[in-house]
């Protein structure tokens, strides 16, 4: 009789009790042992929270089969994706299994000679030519992320770069990047985080072409810096919900089923890239908003993940509506990671500062390999679901793993948006969810630039 298996708790409760229950071994064809089963997986370089994980999933999908049948199933399946690439790269097939949608609608962008290559899937490499500017040299970089500015005192968190497993990036050629959009507008919409990677474009494009007149146009919620020369313009649009905060009688209501008049500045660029993420979490005085609005009635608050997915979908349905894709080339850029538990991290020792740090502060490297080894955002599964369900998916970013990588990126203390007494607390102070400038971002953008020309 197969088990009864309704949602993702039953799953994760059948199948502990199936991997653990010693009364079940004996059912197991010719003395093959939970016990094997699970060392066996071990032995081959997979994590015990990615078992966990399949074996949850495994449970949910195939209710209808009796413990032993999924069990036995999942298992013999992760050994032959062990046997297609090395141990790290099938950790990182594994995890991708539920953490990434499914490459239907994704273009490859470049074939290697062995296999289709995934630019999102690899590790951090140390290369001096990096960076590929100066701070000092980019008119635009807000203080929160000017790190070397406000006194970060190492340097080699700046020199490395992405190396996907099969193939290579594409060095950034910003004299091309204008030549490609000349004429053209891009436009970055979200929070403080596509701030950052509209930021760390124009550092970019300014470093190659740095002879051209340009314009900075700052306002809110838009702001714009011109290539007057090319005819290129690169805007950011807050809007850190997607959907529209109104404000009735004094408070803020966030309308889950409204973009409202957003949408107008966006329907113009030739190239949109949202993002969300981060607000949706904020608790007390960080919140944005002071009710939530869905179907016409009024929260004071709400699960935060249905609230995401609600509003995703809301701007999904807008994007589909809305937006000529013929004419528009539309991205998402995945969560973006933070860095405030270093127990994710210490587990494998990849920090030297683990008796004294309690978030980013002091972290100078990456961490190695091509996994994160704590948790994985669970609005990366929202993400997922609305883009694959989208009539016309939008190309995702998928900038979360190589990010959760890069814990040394952080503006920690080193943001000028604190003061010298915050500095001297960085365990309550540090800021482990922005990125520093020169920095990750300028990964980000390689990544969109390889997508534009592809």
């Amino acid at each position: 009789m197969g088990l009864v298996i309704q949602d993702s708790n039953d799953a994760y409760m059948a199948a502990t009790t199936c991997i653990t229950s010693a009364s079940l071994e004996a059912k197991v064809a010719k003395g093959l042992t939970f016990k094997w089963v699970l060392e066996s997986l071990i032995e081959l370089g997979i994590t015990q929270a990615h078992i966990r994980l399949f074996f949850s999933m495994a449970f949910l999908c195939s209710h209808q089969y009796s413990c032993t049948t999924t069990v036995l199933a999942s298992f013999f399946f992760l050994l032959f994706l062990v046997s297609l690439q090395c141990q790290e790269a099938s950790s990182a097939l594994l995890l991708s299994l539920k953490l990434h949608h499914k490459q239907h609608h994704r273009r490859p962008l470049v074939q290697a000679n062995q296999s289709s290559c995934s630019f999102f899937t690899g590790t951090w490499v140390h290369d001096e030519t990096y960076p590929l500017y100066q701070s000092s040299s980019c008119p635009i970089i807000d203080p929160e992320f000017n790190c070397q500015m406000y006194g970060r005192p190492d340097s080699g968190y700046l020199r490395y770069r992405w190396k996907p497993l099969n193939c290579d990036l594409p060095r950034f050629n910003g004299v091309e990047f204008l030549l490609e959009m000349k004429g053209k507008s891009v436009m970055f919409v979200g929070d403080s985080l596509g701030r950052n990677q509209w930021q760390s474009l124009i550092c970019m494009l300014s470093a190659a072409a740095n002879q051209t007149q340009t314009q900075l146009v700052r306002g809110d919620p838009l702001s714009t810096f011109k290539f007057l020369d090319y005819g290129v313009s690169i805007s950011f649009y807050r809007a850190p919900y997607l959907v529209m905060v109104d404000v009735v009688h004094g408070k803020r209501i966030l309308k889950l089923e409204e973009v409202g008049e957003n949408g107008e500045a966006w329907r113009s660029a030739d190239v949109l890239s949202f993002n969300t993420g981060h607000w949706w979490n904020h608790q007390g005085s960080l919140r944005g908003w002071d009710y939530v609005e869905l179907r016409n009635k009024y929260y004071k608050d709400m699960d935060r993940l249905a609230a995401l997915e609600r509003g995703m979908k809301t701007w999904a349905d807008w994007v589909d509506t809305n937006i000529d894709r013929s004419r528009t080339k539309v991205f998402f850029q995945a969560i973006s990671p933070t860095h405030y538990n270093p127990n994710e991290w210490n587990a494998k020792g990849t920090t030297v500062m683990a008796a004294t740090t309690k978030n980013c502060y002091g972290e100078t490297v990456p961490i190695n390999g091509t996994t994160y080894p704590g948790s994985y955002p669970e609005q990366m599964r929202i993400v997922d679901m609305v883009i694959r369900e989208m009539r016309n998916p939008a190309y995702l970013l998928d900038i979360t793993m190589l990010s959760a990588l890069r814990k040394d990126a952080h503006p920690s203390i080193y943001s000028g948006e604190l003061s010298p007494q915050q500095r001297a607390k960085p365990d309550h102070s540090a800021d482990c969810s922005h990125w520093c400038l020169p920095g990750l971002p300028d990964t980000w953008n390689e990544l969109f630039y390889a997508a534009l020309v592809s």
